[in-house]
């Protein structure tokens, strides 16, 4: 057996579990069984992860084996995660997805399908070893796989996005199989969806889904005939597949259908297909004047569904089906009996989407509070935490993304090293040299514009950058940053001042060098006394190019030179 041969069998028995008596879907779920024991021999990946799924997916359609499917789709999500496998890792979210809604557990089974969406959006490129064409049928399965429990929800506008980026993914490679269930599907969900415009008397729109589902049920004749699906030689797919019946049925109720439907509504169904093969039914038979048969089905179909809670929206439908066929009132109520329970499962379903809602309210204020978390760590990365100014990281993300934007040009640069310091540390004390720090970076900061960045470098040094400023008008604005700290009261800095190397950013240069160049000329600074202001000019013998801090200026409006 090669392995194409073992993934081929696997998709035959899929496609054959879901439309069998118990028996044979036992026999199905043990010969697959036998499939996975013969690829974890193998050990290859993907082919593990292929039959895990199969495995599983066996189970979710086979009554009273769905709790069976669980550690299958534990140990297939462990497994892809482990192997980097993507697409299956998507379709195990999915298949989870599908093990919840059997379990009424909505709200876990929507997350479900909001993670195998979010692996998928994020899955676009193929995988060469996988090949092209293997690698959009994975993505297919996984995205039918979750448009299944969109659509048994009835989140069919969602549905529909889902099952069209599915078709997109295998429009030029998909065979007759792939076709097939790609037009059953779809008519499946059009079939719902106009049943549900129905309940709420948007009679137009559900009159066009029906149109739609009865071309394309026309359409699904000649893949049908070389499908997997088992089917009777000669036969047409109308009168084999029930939703195919139910499209034509629904689109144009009449006593002609009648037969075709009667037979389907006791064979074997695909999953879910039963209810609305007998809200079809019980539409010809009204038309036909056989109303007392109509509710007999329905109220069978009701019966049956008593302990399927996966399918919220068709149970709606068939309660909502009945109360307009049984117009017969109860004696103690004044209304009909079809009628009251039909309300009764509208409160329950209220009731479901109150409990919804609570819990969309609990996850929306959990993820505030955690992005909230996030952004106060974020900004803890950022930040200093003895200045309250950005950090040497957030400094270096912001001289990037300055030196990258045309207005921020000519950027100037400054390193200040602040004068007597370390005097401050060894003669008071290490907390009043923080003291000291907090008071100058303060100072620094007031002294000058809005969208100047001043962060702190390191020890007692701190970086300015001055967007869209000139050399000399920068050299202005520093020059009465050091006025501003050199008259500070004595009790607030100590009798600390600042030397500051100015530099402008040359094209192309990296931010080691500009800051490399700053720092060189701040140690020019310091040679001239410190108190001062020294750009790299001064160390090519510009005698105007350091400025002490009793020349500078006293005009604070410094912004008006242009860049030339």
């Amino acid at each position: 057996m090669s392995d194409a041969w073992l993934v081929g069998r696997a998709r035959e028995l899929i496609a054959a579990v879901q439309r069998q008596e118990f028996d044979k879907q036992l026999e199905i779920v043990e010969i697959m069984d036998g499939l996975l024991e013969e690829t974890l021999r193998r050990g290859e990946p993907t082919l593990v992860a292929q039959l895990l799924r199969a495995s599983a997916f066996a189970r979710l359609v086979t009554r009273g084996l769905a709790a069976e499917a669980e550690p299958r789709l534990d140990e297939m999500l462990a497994h892809t995660r482990r192997h980097g496998l993507s697409l299956l890792r998507a379709d195990a979210h999915a298949l989870r997805g599908r093990r919840l809604v059997l379990a009424a557990q909505e709200d876990a089974a929507l997350t479900e399908i909001a993670r195998a969406l979010a692996i998928l959006d994020d899955s676009t490129i193929p995988d060469r070893q996988v090949g092209v064409r293997n690698w959009n049928r994975m993505q297919s399965m996984a995205l039918i796989d979750c448009w299944i429990v969109l659509n048994q929800l009835g989140v069919y506008e969602a549905a529909e996005e889902v099952i069209g980026r599915a078709h997109q993914a295998i429009r030029e490679s998909a065979s007759p199989h792939e076709i097939t269930l790609q037009l059953m599907n779809r008519v499946k969900m059009l079939l719902g969806w106009g049943l549900r415009l129905e309940r709420i008397e948007q009679y137009d729109e559900a009159a066009e889904k029906f149109r739609t589902a009865a071309s394309m049920a026309v359409a699904a004749e000649g893949p049908f005939a070389e499908s997997l699906f088992p089917r009777k030689a000669g036969v047409a797919a109308v009168d084999q597949v029930g939703v195919l019946a139910s499209a034509l049925a629904l689109h144009n109720p009449a006593a002609e259908h009648v037969d075709r439907l009667r037979r389907m509504h006791g064979g074997h169904h695909f999953p879910h297909e039963q209810e609305i093969v007998a809200i079809a039914l019980a539409r010809c038979l009204d038309r036909a004047g056989r109303r007392e048969e109509a509710l007999d089905v329905l109220r069978e179909t009701r019966k049956a569904m008593s302990e399927d809670i996966s399918q919220p929206s068709m149970r709606l439908n068939i309660a909502r089906e009945l109360a307009r066929l049984d117009t017969a009132p109860d004696y103690a109520s004044g209304a009909s009996k079809s009628l009251i329970d039909y309300a009764t499962t509208l409160e329950s379903e209220m009731w479901t989407l109150r409990e919804s809602q609570i819990a969309t309210l609990n996850a929306r204020r959990e993820h505030e509070r955690l992005s909230a978390e996030h952004g106060a760590i974020t900004q803890q990365a950022l930040q200093d935490p003895l200045t309250g100014l950005p950090n040497r990281r957030a400094l270096d993300e912001r001289l990037r993304a300055l030196a990258s934007s045309a207005d921020a040009q000519p950027l100037a640069v400054g390193l200040v090293d602040l004068d007597g310091f370390k005097g401050v540390n060894d003669k008071q004390s290490h907390a009043e040299g923080d003291n000291v720090l907090r008071v100058v970076a303060s100072t620094l900061r007031d002294a000058l514009r809005g969208d100047d960045v001043v962060a702190r470098y390191g020890g007692d040094e701190f970086i300015v950058l001055l967007p869209g400023a000139p050399a000399s008008a920068a050299k202005m604005a520093l020059g009465r940053a050091v006025k501003s700290v050199a008259q500070l009261p004595h009790h607030l800095s100590h009798g600390v001042t600042l030397s500051i190397g100015l530099v402008s950013l040359r094209p192309q240069e990296r931010a080691e060098q500009v800051l490399a160049r700053a720092d060189a000329a701040m140690y020019e600074a310091k040679r001239g006394g410190g108190n001062q202001v020294a750009s790299a000019n001064s160390m090519a013998g510009d005698a105007g190019a350091s400025w002490p801090a009793e020349s500078i200026p006293a005009d604070p409006s410094w912004g008006v030179e242009e860049p030339t």
